[in-house]
């Protein structure tokens, strides 16, 4: 028995498709920048940073970035060292944000109340077949 797929699915498919990896776009853009920068404000040490994605339960009653940086401030003592750091705030498809964060403050952020999970921020690059077409 042969199946098919209707066009109306795969129209909807590759559209999930496109929108996942451009909601990742400004992520990998944003954290290609924030590697960049040596040091992060607040830290008086010239340990390296790296970006991390700090996923975070939904705020309920407060606006996520205002959220996403009194969390951050938590660990850096001042709002200012905060939004220094504070590459990006997820809003839609997920609740968190990136930054650019020490071991040491990775380890501090984890415990914070509203925190899920912290993990390192990775770029991929797609990759196509001959002639640059896609398979």
């Amino acid at each position: 028995m042969h199946t098919s797929l209707k066009p109306s699915s795969v129209v909807v498919s590759l559209l999930l498709v496109f929108v996942v990896l451009s909601s990742l776009l400004p992520c990998s853009t944003m954290a290609e920048e924030g590697v960049a920068g040596a040091g992060v404000a607040g830290d008086s040490s010239s340990k390296a940073t790296a970006v991390h994605i700090v996923y975070t339960e939904k705020p309920e009653g407060e606006e996520p970035e205002a959220f996403h940086l009194k969390t951050l401030s938590s660990v850096f003592g001042s709002e200012e060292a905060a939004k220094e750091a504070l590459l990006y705030s997820y809003k839609t498809a997920a609740s968190g944000f990136s930054a650019k964060l020490t071991p040491e403050q990775v380890a501090e952020i984890s415990k914070q109340p509203g925190v899920i999970q912290v993990v390192p921020s990775r770029t991929y690059q797609l990759h196509s077949g001959p002639g640059n077409k896609l398979h």
